[in-house]
């Protein structure tokens, strides 16, 4: 084998140093573990790295980066390049978007809520929202429709509610406090503290959440059928960074997202949703399923109320928020 010459040598130093200039590496900020929540931006990675042989990489970082309620911020100064975070940790950054989480909508399916989420994600007022934060909103986290997981005694008709101290964010915190509760607002990873030392008597998650924050280790019932509304949670990325791909580097990415999205649904439906009522039944706790004339009674009580809050104060700040209503309840064909 003959020796390279100079400009043998030189050339592949070039290309090597070529290689790793084209490498991209992002930095993801998630918190809490893995688990169905987080599954379509484990999926949006591992497609990314097959689809650009391994060039561009996005590190996923479960609350290493920041506090979930502050992805947002971190998101606006660049300290990483993509992260999740939901609507009602901080209503005031993300207005536009808050009214997804407004209680009693009738989103049916995670499909419906993640068709209904890309749509406002691409409304102009909402993406004049988030560009405040330097921020482009890639892909939602479709939930279903969140209840409640208690402590004591067992609230048999939503008259027990009344002076009940419970976690519940946004619309959902707005429509318990129509039934008499006492809704405060404070990030996943506190709740499990919250209610084991009886800061609060309940928490309102979706099924995964409740199993993945330990709420079913200490709570002793569900409400099976309150179905009061559900959270908004995007993932999304800082708009410098995404504008500074290179084109393939993007297409890998943006063109990756519907199916992340199809298997995180997937994966909810058939994985997390398989798992929930046997770890129900294996800890005793007592399902709580209310009338169907209660539930109309809180739809009465709480879903006009709550809409009209929510309509006056984003018109106040010269938001254009019965556009953004109409918008979503169009959509949804009511």
């Amino acid at each position: 084998m003959k020796p390279l010459t100079g400009a043998a040598v030189a050339a592949s130093i070039t290309f090597a140093f070529a290689s790793e200039a084209l490498a991209t590496e992002w930095n993801v900020s998630l918190w809490g573990k893995r688990r169905a929540f987080t599954e379509h931006v484990e999926k949006l990675a591992e497609l990314v790295g097959e689809k650009t042989d391994g060039a561009f990489t996005l590190n996923i970082s479960y609350g290493g980066l920041s506090k979930n309620t502050e992805n947002l911020d971190g998101i606006s100064i660049g300290a990483f390049e993509m992260a999740q975070f939901c609507a009602g940790y901080h209503r005031d950054k993300n207005p536009t978007i808050t009214v997804l989480e407004l209680p009693f909508l009738g989103v049916e399916s995670l499909e419906q809520e993640r068709e209904l989420s890309m749509a406002l994600y691409d409304h102009p007022a909402v993406v004049e929202d988030l560009a405040r934060w330097n921020a482009t909103l890639v892909m939602p986290s479709p939930l279903p429709q969140y209840n409640f997981v208690g402590v004591g005694e067992v609230p048999h008709s939503l008259d027990d509610f009344q002076g009940l101290p419970v976690r519940a964010t946004g619309g959902i915190g707005a429509a318990m406090e129509m039934i008499g509760a006492v809704p405060t607002s404070m990030s996943a990873t506190e709740v499990r503290q919250a209610l084991d030392s009886g800061v609060v008597k309940a928490v309102s998650f979706a099924p995964h959440a409740h199993m993945s924050f330990g709420t079913i280790e200490t709570g002793t019932w569900w409400t099976t059928n309150m179905n009061p509304g559900t959270v908004n949670c995007p993932v999304v990325v800082n708009t410098d960074a995404l504008d500074a791909l290179p084109d393939d580097h993007r297409e890998a990415l943006m063109g990756s997202v519907d199916e992340a999205l199809d298997h995180y649904i997937d994966y909810y439906n058939n994985q997390t949703m398989a798992k929930w009522g046997p770890a129900l039944d294996e800890r005793g706790i007592e399902r709580v399923t209310y009338t169907t004339e209660e539930l109309a009674a809180f739809k009465s009580a709480a879903a006009d109320p709550a809409t009209q809050a929510w309509l006056e104060e984003m018109s106040a700040r010269g938001l254009p928020a019965q556009d953004l209503y109409d918008f979503v309840t169009g959509k949804l064909g009511q």
